[in-house]
């Protein structure tokens, strides 16, 4: 059976290599109807801090971002487009904003549609990763590096080609 990963797991400046390492994690939902829901994460994006062109929380502290200058095992969940959920992972010591995108799981491309699919909404943004939250995550394999490919993140165009180009983006190899 596989453990829990508690938020204080995520308390570390080392966004990157946290987005790197959920790779292979499961995240686990909870359903209304009480069954649990296990899926492999496949693929993160990193947004590390303040000067990240590309971090939400680069243009200061806001009340949709707040979440992200807190304790770190946080869930950050915001609506895009006026139309899909994004669920991210706060990682950092408090006020150090920084957090990892579930980008997709296993059988779920995307992550509208593995938000959507999962019942993940805004309900759980500012909530503790933790199982009685019913959405956290449970520990699996450490995938090699020959089975993960770092790539610039996606839709960051705007941060400018330092930012956005950046390997911030992590997909296990099909």
């Amino acid at each position: 059976m596989s453990r829990v990963l508690r938020p204080e797991t995520f308390n570390s400046r080392q966004t990157v290599r946290l987005a790197r390492e959920l790779l292979g994690k499961t995240l686990a939902v909870e359903q209304e109807n009480g069954k649990v829901s296990r899926v492999r994460i496949t693929e993160t994006e990193a947004y590390d801090g303040p000067d990240d062109l590309a971090c939400h929380a680069s243009k200061g502290r806001t009340a949709r971002t707040e979440v992200m200058f807190g304790p770190a095992g946080r869930w950050y969940v915001y609506l895009i487009y006026g139309m899909h959920e994004m669920l991210n992972l706060v990682t950092g010591p408090q006020d150090y904003p920084a957090a990892i995108l579930i980008r997709a799981v296993e059988g779920i491309s995307g992550p509208g549609r593995l938000t959507k699919r999962l019942g993940v909404d805004r309900r759980f943004n500012t909530l503790p990763a933790v199982p009685e939250n019913a959405l956290w995550l449970e520990s699996g394999p450490s995938l090699p590096d020959a089975h993960v490919e770092a790539t610039p993140r996606v839709g960051v165009g705007y941060a400018g080609p330092d930012w956005s180009q950046r390997p911030y983006r992590f997909v296990v190899k099909k």
